[in-house]
């Protein structure tokens, strides 16, 4: 038998939402884990710095995918170059106000699936600050 997590691979970078949303409904934290770069950064916190790698997507989503929350987006833009995409997209959690923007790096796999590489879901990068 297959697993959840291989059988929902993202098979296009629009797609690697989609089965986050899935994921974090069913709540299937390891399925979350597996949309995500094993040297992935994650900036979820406006000041703060970002979450990197499986650790820090766990810890990341453990309350959503514990709540199982309900995950609404929509990608706006996709720029995909060989192995690498860019998209820029809204979303938000049913019941909350505000959508925030996303913007996020997507790599390709071997084995043609993609996942997130870096994920900016409530804002773009940190500012550079001189």
């Amino acid at each position: 038998m297959t697993s959840p997590t291989k059988r929902k691979i993202a098979d296009g970078p629009q797609q690697i939402v989609e089965r986050l949303a899935e994921f974090i409904g069913q709540g299937h934290r390891e399925g979350v884990v597996s949309l995500y770069h094993p040297e992935c950064r994650v900036a979820m916190v406006p000041d703060g710095p970002p979450m990197k790698g499986y650790a820090g997507v766990r810890d990341l989503f453990g309350d959503f995918v514990a709540n199982r929350v309900t995950l609404r987006s929509t990608v706006s833009g996709e720029m995909i170059n060989g192995d690498t995409a860019i998209l820029q997209g809204e979303w938000m959690v049913e019941a909350r106000d505000g959508t925030p923007l996303a913007i996020e790096v997507a790599k390709r796999l071997d084995h043609g699936g993609w996942i997130y590489f870096i994920d900016c879901p409530i804002h773009g990068p940190k500012p550079i600050r001189s």
